[in-house]
């Protein structure tokens, strides 16, 4: 879900102490459903009071965005609950009449059945194709029930060895900014002006490593991921170096 009042805020907080309490209380692990970046930056501002009980955070891939939240250590407990994520291959019947697909046809077709979003983990979109991440639990029923995306019939597989998946390529690309200040960096990364980012920023829109970034004037570090919901998210690498008019040369991994 997203977080959209003060009241489904207030649900989450207590939802997220429940189950740090029970996996604590009863020496289990217990899990949420896939959180959105909105949701995880909850369980961060929570984090302290909850890592008590042991907290992991994994989406199915190191690449992912929507991440499902453990509570309990396997040190503590004496034995290991692996996540119960699945991942599955959806691809045309006939590819040679296939539509060309983007991530919000798959997210509607997988909405119509009727599942709630929060088994829903993310949907990596190819040519024609799309790996999607879900719980164990609904996994069968979309492979049994989602047989049309747009106006095209298509079949879903349970990948069995993720390896099989693709793994998403970032480009490289290098812009030139007067600071390490996110904002500046957003703007050049992005071909944005300063009013529009500063207006991602003001609307919630900028998350760093999964936390909400509410300050635009912070420098950033290298290897942090950031996300700008609606651009897609970038791996900041740092300065290149430092070019004659004094700006500076700056790095980052983009994914489109």
């Amino acid at each position: 879900m997203a977080i959209s009042s003060e009241k489904e805020l207030q649900q989450l907080r207590s939802r997220l102490n429940d189950l740090a309490r029970k996996s604590f209380q009863q020496n289990m692990f217990t899990f949420t459903g896939f959180l959105g970046l909105s949701e995880q930056d909850i369980f961060w501002q929570e984090e302290q009071q909850l890592r008590y009980a042991g907290c992991t955070l994994w989406g199915g891939d190191e690449q992912c965005d929507r991440k499902v939240l453990r509570f309990g250590s396997a040190d503590e407990l004496g034995y290991e609950e692996p996540f119960a994520i699945a991942c599955i291959h959806i691809t045309p019947l006939m590819e040679k009449f296939a539509d060309d697909f983007s991530h919000r046809d798959f997210l509607g077709a997988l909405m119509n059945l009727g599942i709630e979003r929060s088994t829903l983990g993310d949907i990596r979109v190819g040519h024609r194709e799309a790996y999607l991440f879900c719980l164990e639990s609904i996994a069968q029923f979309i492979c049994d029930n989602l047989d049309q995306v747009k106006h095209t019939h298509v079949r879903c597989q349970i990948v069995t060895e993720l390896k099989e998946l693709p793994q998403e390529e970032p480009e490289t690309v290098t812009v030139q900014a007067v600071s390490e200040r996110i904002d500046a960096v957003i703007a050049k990364v992005y071909n944005k002006s300063r009013n529009d980012v500063l207006e991602l920023f003001r609307t919630g829109k900028v998350y760093v490593s999964g936390r909400l970034c509410e300050n635009n004037s912070r420098m950033l570090k290298e290897q942090e991921i950031v996300n700008v919901r609606g651009f897609g998210k970038f791996v900041y690498l740092g300065v290149k170096n430092e070019t004659r008019k004094g700006k500076l040369s700056i790095q980052a991994a983009v994914y489109r």
